[in-house]
């Protein structure tokens, strides 16, 4: 048997929506702030390199001194256990002790809330969609608004978006200290000696460094464009001048692949890259991987036992 609606005036459905669009913007007014603020130099100009995942990696706490394989484990399983959760409660609270993470870390927030923002134009979907879309069960509260009867408002589909937002938000903060409190090339290796195959690493590595060349060379292409008195648009010439920058683009980056690898190769290049020195695995490293597995699995259960 379905449960009995309750049924609000037409105005507050009209209130909801302002809501959420007035999230949305101030989201995307976000977006656009943080990243006008992190494109400038010290002296103003503009810096037009991507900002470097391990920018943060020389730091002394003791998140940097964790040993990488124990801190792959303990925060990916951690991750992987607060995914499972199903209620908003122990959901927010795995959102509580990524935050905590990255102030023990010493971390800037500015990267962490630049990918959140990032992230809520596709969350916001989901509570959007969800309380509309979501199958009455008996013990639902639904809601109907009189100017709208055939649309109803399932809480039920409101709180299964809220959990799915808590948990991408507490994974999406939890790679910030995983990504950020070590070298690029020594998190690869630790994946490696995890049991990665090597060419993955090495694909990683190289499209990391050469995102920042082929950005930098795609600005350069479009801004010359531009001082040859290019004008974006949609007539078939913009068009084809896109087509024809694309094009470039693409032949570009080929010519210097080939460049690259020919480089390597004169390099002494033979399959593998050099490494640091391995980083020995200590007591409280494992310790400390144990105890970040403790914590998700305390969340779990807490989240099946007692909510």
């Amino acid at each position: 048997m379905n449960p009995e609606p309750v049924t609000l005036p037409g105005w507050s459905l009209a209130g909801i929506l302002l809501t959420l669009l007035l999230l949305a913007a101030a989201s995307a007014f976000g977006v656009r702030r943080l990243t006008r603020e992190s494109g400038k130099r010290r002296d103003g100009e503009p810096d037009w390199s991507l900002p470097q995942i391990d920018a943060a990696n020389d730091g002394g706490s003791p998140i940097h001194r964790w040993e990488v394989r124990c801190k792959l484990l303990g925060l990916l399983g951690f991750a992987f256990l607060v995914v499972a959760i199903e209620n908003w409660q122990t959901a927010a609270a795995a959102c509580g002790i990524a935050v905590s993470l990255i102030v023990a870390a010493g971390l800037p927030f500015d990267r962490a809330l630049a990918r959140l923002l990032a992230m809520s134009g596709f969350l916001g979907m989901f509570l959007l969609v969800m309380p509309f879309s979501a199958p009455a069960h008996p013990g639902d509260l639904l809601i109907r608004f009189d100017s709208l009867p055939s649309l109803t408002w399932n809480l039920r589909g409101l709180h299964r978006a809220l959990v799915i937002c808590l948990k991408a938000s507490a994974v999406a903060l939890l790679m910030e200290p995983l990504l950020a409190t070590a070298s690029l090339t020594r998190t690869l290796q630790g994946l490696r000696r995890l049991g990665m195959p090597a060419i993955f690493g090495q694909m990683l590595l190289l499209a990391h460094r050469y995102s920042y060349v082929f950005r930098h060379e795609a600005w350069r292409m479009a801004t010359g464009m531009r001082l040859r008195g290019f004008r974006p648009g949609s007539s078939r010439r913009a068009l084809g001048a896109y087509g024809n920058y694309l094009g470039m683009l693409f032949v570009r980056s080929f010519e210097r692949t080939e460049r690259v690898y020919d480089a390597m190769q004169a390099r002494g290049y033979r399959d593998r890259f050099p490494e640091p020195e391995p980083q020995p695995a200590r007591g409280r490293d494992l310790l400390l991987a144990g105890l970040f597995l403790l914590l998700g699995l305390g969340l779990l259960l807490a989240d099946r036992l007692i909510f």
